[in-house]
């Protein structure tokens, strides 16, 4: 994979109480900025709710700051935390 390929692509978490809608909410936002879900994990965890995408953001509508005001809004109104990094910040810090 390019260095540009790398660029364009983030690492997108999401935490919290399990509820109905928090997939649709999220992967919502994420399809009305044109931003391409590549992989997707979720689990529920007892009542906990975790879930973690690829996403690629090369033909994203917004800037990634943008992306990211939107999926945390859209997360507090879920009641739940959102975070993305770019997935070369996402690598460096989680590397073994």
């Amino acid at each position: 994979m390019s260095e540009k390929e790398k660029q364009n692509r983030i690492i997108v978490t999401v935490l919290g109480k399990d509820k109905v809608g928090i997939i649709a909410g999220i992967t919502g936002v994420l399809a009305d900025l044109n931003a391409n879900i590549l992989d997707i994990r979720q689990t529920i965890m007892q009542e906990f709710f975790t879930m973690i995408m690829i996403v690629d953001i090369s033909k994203c509508r917004v800037d990634f700051d943008t992306l990211l005001a939107k999926l945390q809004a859209k997360g507090e109104e879920l009641g739940v935390k959102v975070n993305a990094q770019h997935e070369d910040v996402f690598s460096f810090m989680h590397r073994i």
